[in-house]
């Protein structure tokens, strides 16, 4: 089969152009008929076009090209697939409430999200393009293939059977104003989120192959390696961006100002890795300064009563339980 060459020969303009294309064509939709379910359909559903556009337009299909294809194209089919399920139970999502009649606050979501598909893609896209498909590849079967293999399925396996164990916590009406304590969620506070940075890394470890093993030599060489940029993208928007910042902190002062489950809450923060997997029996126990480095508890996500709470909440809500409060100490952070 003939090899495709469009633009480059890392397919790098073409995958923007394409991506740059169907997110407009689905933002069109939504800002139009202000309709939320299609926008984490359509960053899913991209990914799962920008790889069966590669892998077609190579010409070679090498083992390697394939598994690493056919998995960014079954973590984006079931991301896309599982969010469209959810936001169709739910009707609308929470997050576009201040930007769904705003065309430039929303338009900015949906070039975030180009950069996010066009960015984790990355690793697919080099290594299915012309500059790589000329060399010859090992045998797909290497230390890294399996390696990158075991820790891609770990990785799926937790981030699918997580979605499915909130989704269903959070249904039961008997569950309204709890948290999900249970299944991965006691052994991590976000075990989607480390399944799904491990899966990127996982594919990333499959596709350098190649140029690890000597194989590729010259610009194609650096061009493989560059495309780490993806997963660490993908690691700093869940750390710092989209993640795990809009959800710690201000999901702690939430709950707290509320007076929701908050000791129990604040016991399961103590507990329970942010994003590491850790049985708790190990954790909870753990010198401070561990939890605060390696296990990536950062001050960042930690909520301190005294310092984040708004206290105006804190009083009218003790008015009106007649100065009952479930807080607890104040001065005392969690996290």
């Amino acid at each position: 089969m003939a090899i495709i060459h469009v633009l480059d020969d890392y397919y790098l303009a073409i995958t923007l152009l394409i991506t740059i294309g169907y997110q407009l064509f689905f933002f069109s939709i939504a800002f139009s008929l202000k309709f939320d379910k299609l926008t984490d359909f359509a960053g899913g559903t991209n990914f799962v076009v920008l790889a069966i556009i590669t892998l077609a337009f190579s010409g070679h299909h090498h083992a390697r090209q394939i598994v690493a294809s056919m998995f960014i194209m079954l973590w984006g089919a079931r991301l896309s697939g599982f969010l469209l399920f959810r936001i169709i139970k739910t009707g609308k999502d929470d997050r576009f409430d201040d930007k769904r009649d705003k065309f430039l606050p929303f338009l900015g979501f949906w070039i975030f999200q180009m950069i996010w598909v066009w960015a984790v893609s990355l690793p697919v896209t080099v290594l299915n393009s012309p500059n790589l498909t000329r060399f010859n590849q090992p045998t797909f079967g290497t230390g890294r293939d399996i390696a990158g293999l075991i820790l891609w399925a770990i990785g799926f396996i937790m981030e699918s059977v997580s979605d499915v164990q909130k989704y269903r916590f959070r249904s039961n009406p008997a569950n309204k104003g709890a948290f999900c304590g249970i299944g991965l969620f006691s052994w991590s506070r976000h075990p989607n989120y480390f399944g799904e940075i491990i899966m990127q890394f996982a594919i990333y470890m499959i596709s350098v192959s190649p140029a690890a093993y000597g194989y590729v030599t010259g610009q194609a060489y650096k061009a493989l390696y560059a495309t780490i940029l993806g997963p660490f993208f993908l690691t700093v928007l869940l750390l710092f961006v989209s993640g795990l910042t809009l959800q710690e902190r201000p999901g702690a002062k939430k709950r707290y100002e509320a007076g929701t489950n908050w000791e129990a809450y604040s016991r399961y923060l103590h507990r329970t890795s942010i994003l590491i997997p850790l049985p708790p029996q190990l954790y909870a126990p753990m010198p401070t300064i561990l939890k605060r480095t390696i296990f990536l508890e950062w001050p960042i996500y930690v909520f301190d009563p005294a310092k984040h709470a708004d206290q105006s909440k804190l009083h009218a809500r003790d008015a009106e339980q007649g100065g009952r409060s479930e807080h607890g100490d104040p001065r005392q952070s969690v996290g």
